[in-house]
């Protein structure tokens, strides 16, 4: 999926909905007065590297969030000013080109590296410019402190006026220049593992496969038959009161996804996850900062007229931003989490029976492991959320499949990203149910979560005064423990009898008041 970032390519789709009362900001990439409609705005979505050099790349690529003046209204001549600021190595990339116009074309971004190259030189030569500038003005300033006589003095004076007016010109094309380059850069996606294969989703390699496609001797039914047959779900009323790919949970499949999300907040919480419950509107820089586009094409995020804040697609936006613009102590790492909300997706472009029913909706619950590590430790922690994942769907009887996806898969953020696909014999294919990437330091450069290791700080000979160790950033990394449409899917297909019945698994059962079957209500 191309990333749209370019404010030529931006687009805005709108969805009538009611205005929510909340003062008015102004948002990255749009500024002008917004109609008053709900926006829907694109969610991209969107691991560490064994050699060193990789790393660099990594570090290169990733931004620290930095205040910024609130972006104004503009005319053709003015830059569009960013929300927040990225600390990116220019200079790296410069003298890695090769490398990060290839991490580009693997990745299907539109990023614009020639771009970005050609304003960073003009960055650089405008930047030495206003140095000699400042330098001149210095001199004068100087040499106005001794004694002179009035007609040396007053040539002095206008000399600084003239060098005063052409530094404040410089300095402003200087700010206007380094936004300009700010926003090309933002486009640029994370490096990638050198393991991930190059393609398409269909060069995504297989990484592990458990269990078979279950047998029927009877005809299979899908989701939705089933759901029709034992009441458990009510499509047409929410089409009439919200629109289409909306739904309502009736019966026992409200008790299923009840007891979904407390069996897996129980089971993950063993591995040392701290539950959360979350915002479930944020502000659209977090969204930004997260890597994901919150304006653009083929949107996924629904943001909020006149205000400067989203709904969220996924936990993992208002989760990362709980420790944005602050130093963790090492000792505190690894911090786990995993929290609950309600996820909410336009789903554009998405059409066709492949995607009916529950399998792809407007809004749904979630449950949503997030880390932050060591640099050196994310590796291992991403093998960690697969295995959780994996264990989570094994002990519920899926059949299922664990990819390794291909860089065109993978959103701005992702590192590496490993997808979990179960089989749905109603749909008569294998679904996406999960994911785990690692996003290595992207996000937390950009939202500005560091750590400072514990080793002995050094002294200065000068004043004798103990610095304390540089910080770093810390590598992030996200994945899905349960997203219950998708689980629901599973569960109801794999699971259903010759007499219309659907068996609940044994883990779900002491979480369903002890109900092990859905009967059809004839019954």
């Amino acid at each position: 999926m191309a990333l749209q970032c370019r404010l030529s390519r931006t687009t805005i789709q709108t969805l009538k909905m009611a205005t929510i009362p909340i003062p008015s900001s102004s948002s990255r990439f749009i500024f002008r007065t917004r109609p008053k409609t709900l926006n829907p705005a694109l969610f991209s979505r969107h691991t560490p590297p064994k050699a060193p050099p990789f790393s660099v790349l990594i570090r290169a690529l990733s931004a620290q969030a930095v205040a910024a003046a609130p972006a104004a209204e503009i005319s053709d001549n003015q830059v569009v000013k960013p929300q927040w600021k990225a600390a990116i190595d220019f200079k790296w990339i410069r003298d890695n080109k090769e490398a990060v116009a290839a991490n580009i074309k693997n990745r299907n971004s539109n990023a614009n590296l020639d771009i970005v190259l050609g304003l960073y030189d003009k960055m650089l030569n405008l930047q030495k410019e206003v140095e000699r500038l400042r330098g001149e003005r210095n001199n004068v300033a100087n040499k106005m402190k001794g004694k002179l006589e009035p007609s040396e003095r007053q040539k002095l004076v206008e000399e600084g006026k003239n060098l005063k007016e052409a530094l404040t010109t410089l300095e402003e094309d200087l700010i206007n220049l380094r936004d300009e380059l700010q926003l090309e850069a933002q486009c640029i996606p994370n490096m990638t593992h050198p393991d991930v294969p190059i393609g398409g989703e269909d060069s995504s390699k297989l990484r592990n496969m458990v269990g078979s496609p279950l047998s029927f001797n009877f005809p299979v039914k899908d989701h939705l038959q089933i759901g029709k047959d034992l009441d458990l779900f009510d499509f047409d009323s929410a089409a009439e009161v919200s629109g289409s790919k909306f739904y309502y949970l009736k019966n026992e499949a409200v008790m299923l996804e009840m007891a979904l999300v407390n069996w897996t907040l129980t089971q993950v919480r063993k591995k040392g996850f701290t539950p959360l419950t979350t915002p479930e509107i944020v502000r659209s820089s977090v969204v930004e900062k997260c890597g994901f586009q919150p304006r653009g094409e083929n949107t996924q995020v629904y943001s909020i007229e006149d205000t400067d804040q989203c709904l969220i697609g996924t936990a993992e936006i208002p989760v990362g931003g709980i420790h944005m613009d602050s130093i963790v102590s090492e000792s505190s790492l690894p911090i786990k989490y995993v929290a609950f909300s309600h996820c909410f997706r336009t789903e554009a472009g998405a059409a066709g029976t492949a995607t009916r029913g529950l399998y792809r909706v407007h809004q749904f619950s979630k449950v949503e492991m997030f880390i932050l590590c060591k640099q050196e430790e994310s590796d291992m922690y991403h093998e960690e959320l697969i295995k959780i994942e994996e264990d989570l769907f094994s002990s519920l009887g899926l059949h299922y499949k664990t990819l390794d996806m291909a860089t065109g898969d993978l959103g701005a953020p992702a590192y590496r990203k490993f997808d979990v696909e179960a089989w749905m014999p109603g749909l008569e294919r294998y679904g996406e149910i999960s994911s785990a990437s690692n996003c290595t330091d992207y996000q937390s450069r950009r939202l500005g979560i560091r750590y400072r290791p514990l080793e002995s700080p050094s002294t200065t000979s000068k004043k004798g005064k103990t610095n304390q160790a540089a910080t770093k950033f810390v590598h992030t990394l996200n994945a899905t423990a349960c997203a219950v449409p998708r689980m629901l899917v599973c569960l109801l297909e794999n699971f259903q009898q010759e007499d219309g019945s659907v068996i609940i698994p044994d883990p779900l059962r002491p979480f369903m008041g002890g109900i092990e079957a859905i009967y059809p209500k004839s019954r």
